[in-house]
């Protein structure tokens, strides 16, 4: 059963802060340099060693702000109410957590999330049936990570992702391939630990530089 950021059990999740820091991955993991946890950055490296020769993890956003996370929230809102005009609210608040969690339980908000796609020896990216960020709108639910109808190549590309970070103890964001997480509350909630170790996480200077 698909379970949603939305869900009251993820929130039910009591968060057990271990004051990790917010640490810039590297340039390995590309050009955008984000900020995660440090445990999370150790399993990422975990998992970017685990991958054939040749190929690589690309992050394209780790840590995000409150107020980004409130501009998507209500940009894609108003996408979801436009397509489907007459869904009450108590609708509305679950559909647009299959895109972009509540802030209170935001694992991107703690550090605990990445957004990636995989690359090639070029950094080329590869075939994983949609584009980052494509909404279940967009992308008539190819955005799933189980999805029927994507091409043999990006099943397989899925498929790796999902050996290498899981691997590395990371769960996925079912409705969207490309989000990975661990030691939020959603990851405490799908892998059974009794608490999530990271709440919401706020930058210090030596971050923002």
């Amino acid at each position: 059963m698909l379970i949603l950021l939305s869900d009251p059990r993820v929130a039910a999740v009591p968060v057990r802060e271990s004051g990790e820091p917010l640490v810039r991955l590297d340039a390995s993991f590309g050009p955008a340099r984000a900020l995660v946890r440090q445990g999370l950055a150790e399993r990422l490296a975990t998992a970017q060693c685990s991958l054939p020769i040749g190929v690589a993890l690309r992050v394209v956003e780790g840590h995000r702000s409150v107020a980004d996370q409130r501009a998507i929230i209500a940009a894609y809102s108003a996408e979801v109410r436009a397509a489907h005009p007459d869904v009450p609210p108590e609708d509305l608040h679950r559909l647009t957590s299959r895109f972009v969690s509540p802030v209170d339980v935001a694992p991107h908000v703690a550090g605990a999330a990445v957004d990636l796609t995989l690359v090639d020896a070029c950094g080329d990216e590869l075939d994983l049936g949609t584009p980052i960020d494509a909404t279940p709108e967009q992308s008539d639910g190819a955005c799933y990570f189980a999805a029927d109808g994507i091409g043999a190549d990006a099943r397989a590309h899925r498929d790796l992702l999902a050996r290498v970070l899981g691997g590395a103890g990371l769960v996925n964001y079912p409705t969207e391939w490309w989000h990975w997480s661990y030691g939020d509350r959603y990851w405490a909630l799908t892998t059974g630990a009794g608490a999530a170790l990271y709440g919401p996480a706020r930058l210090g200077a030596e971050d923002a530089a």
